[in-house]
């Protein structure tokens, strides 16, 4: 059962995983340049999932059985001739088994289709706080686009472009642009063939600082970095305890190593404890032996939901079951912490009780690539091992020096302070946007914290008019809907950036506000969850740093 207490004399209802109220929790913090979690850390640690209203979950499911009633009609029109066929389609065989008609062509065929024009919009400049859009156009229904030559200015709000470091011009462009005449494009040779050179070694040891770690390796592809180094760490007999929300790379990565998964449900300590107990109870199937390795995988920030993993208890169950932690920090280094190092600078946790810690490149720091830090036994053993440094070619010089040049300025080893101006400046423009939004009437998943803000729209009509009316207003965004979210659960994503000013957030918040009234997407029916005095100032205080 949920537990109730108060807050700021607001009672709040606390549980592990969703719940249709606030959840409650709070951050540690570093004191004195020392780790020191604080005990209450869940007192501020406020992220909410508002249940599905009733009346809209029946609109929901109504629209999405009116499209697939109709798309079987086309489909059967397409059959006897009627209607053409433009879609890929497999001839029958006798005796043969489709190979890939199912409900996804379907899906794709006769429903994605229909709304194409809001995804894969090509852009012509940087992805950038602004970005300009090439208009598109299509005379056969969204089977095939052509451009109009025309140009969209529009604001960025659908890129993860955490700390404004996706830009072509100042200090980074200009050190990449001397990397490329002293190194070339790249080194054409895996880890172990020649391919490593002492750039990589000092990005390699550069991370391994940033991340306050023993070692480090870095890998050209972010995907990759999860999906070709877990097999290198588990395998059978050994034990998953994956979150139920984590990312396809780490699903591909623990299916890869051969090793037994268990899911958990999302942030519910009370079920990882059960499948943990269980585990070292009866140990494996059948055999009742015990399992090599038990290894917890989750994520820092999840980009779907917005929320942050209860790390503080996910390592004390490490510890008290004797089993090992996979952190993957993709969408939280760099953008979450005092010093933007994480979810373990966010919560003031060692780094050295995270046994893997895994992130990427391509977010905060506007580059390409990952890399997993840990111990050195570790790492020697992915550099010996791993299938991403046997087979594949090591990142090029381009890619390495922007991120030498990002985490130099993030560390502030360029001799400013733009690293930590950046990262306030992030906090405050997610604090005010979600802040704004909950006043507004939508309902929004995840952390107060989190760059990352999903904005609920459930009606799959209403979800395409939303993207479109945004970009007709000058406000890029992203959309998602079925099959990368539950069926009635589509969504916008905004993702917040340092690089935003204050008159960006006003403009685009009016804009939402002006397109939510029009489709009445203000569903929620909860009061705004409850900031503490501290985080009000912060958010009441116009002071821009960048």
């Amino acid at each position: 059962m949920a537990r109730e207490g108060k807050i700021n004399g607001v009672r709040h209802e606390y549980s592990n995983g969703k719940t249709n109220g606030t959840l409650a929790r709070a951050n540690g913090h570093h004191k004195n340049g020392k780790h020191a979690l604080k005990e209450n850390w869940r007192d501020n640690f406020i992220e909410t999932f508002e249940q599905t209203p009733l009346f809209v979950a029946v609109l929901t499911y109504l629209g999405y059985a009116i499209l697939v009633v109709i798309g079987h009609i086309r489909d059967f029109l397409r059959t006897i001739g009627i209607e053409k066929i433009k879609s890929c389609t497999e001839p029958k065989s006798p005796g043969f088994v489709p190979l890939y008609q199912s409900w996804e062509s379907f899906y794709t065929r006769n429903l994605y289709r229909r709304i194409r024009d809001c995804w894969n919009r090509p852009i012509a400049s940087v992805a950038a706080a602004e970005m300009d859009v090439l208009q598109r156009a299509t005379d056969d229904h969204g089977w095939n686009f052509s451009l109009t030559g025309e140009k969209k200015h529009v604001m960025n709000f659908g890129s993860y472009n955490y700390l404004g470091f996706s830009q072509n011009t100042g200090p980074c462009a200009d050190a990449v642009e001397k990397a490329v005449e002293k190194f070339g494009v790249s080194s054409c040779g895996s880890r172990q063939e020649l391919g490593y050179t002492d750039l990589h070694r000092e990005l390699d040891d550069l991370v391994a600082e940033y991340l306050g770690v023993e070692d480090a390796i870095t890998v050209p592809m972010g995907f990759a970095t999860n999906s070709m180094n877990m097999p290198a760490l588990v395998g059978h007999g050994s034990l998953i305890l994956s979150d139920e929300l984590n990312h396809a790379s780490l699903i591909l990565g623990s299916r890869l190593s051969g090793a037994t998964i268990r899911t958990y449900k999302h942030n519910n300590m009370k079920d990882l404890e059960k499948k943990l107990c269980d585990a070292v109870v009866h140990g494996r199937p059948r055999t009742h032996r015990p399992w090599k390795k038990i290894l917890i995988v989750v994520e820092g920030v999840y980009s779907m939901e917005g929320s942050i993993a209860c790390l503080p208890d996910v390592i004390r169950l490490k510890k008290k079951y004797k089993a090992y932690v996979y952190l993957d920090e993709a969408h939280s280094i760099g953008a979450m912490g005092p010093h933007g190092k994480g979810v373990v600078d966010y919560f003031g946790l060692d780094p050295r009780e995270i046994d893997i810690m895994m992130g990427t490149f391509t977010k905060s720091f506007g580059a390409a690539g990952g890399y997993i830090g840990g111990k050195k036994s570790i790492i020697n053993h992915l550099r010996i091992s791993s299938h991403a440094a046997i087979y594949s070619s090591t990142m090029p010089f381009c890619v390495i020096q922007q991120v030498l040049s990002s985490m130099k300025i993030m560390m502030g080893k360029d001799g400013t302070d733009e690293g930590r101006k950046r990262i306030q400046q992030l906090k405050w423009n997610t604090r005010y946007f979600r802040r704004r939004l909950y006043d507004m009437g939508f309902i929004l998943y995840g952390n107060v914290d989190a760059p990352l803000v999903p904005m609920l729209i459930y009606v799959p009509a209403r979800v395409i008019a939303f993207s479109r009316l945004c970009l007709e207003r000058g406000l890029g965004t992203v959309v998602v809907g079925f099959p990368a979210t539950p069926i009635i659960e589509s969504r916008a994503r905004f993702c917040l950036s340092a690089a935003h000013t204050k008159e960006m957030l006003d403009k685009a918040l009016s804009i939402i506000d002006e397109v939510g009234t029009i489709l009445h997407l203000k569903y929620s029916r909860q009061p705004p969850p409850v900031f503490s005095e501290k985080d009000i100032e912060l958010i009441q205080v116009h002071r821009f740093l960048y």
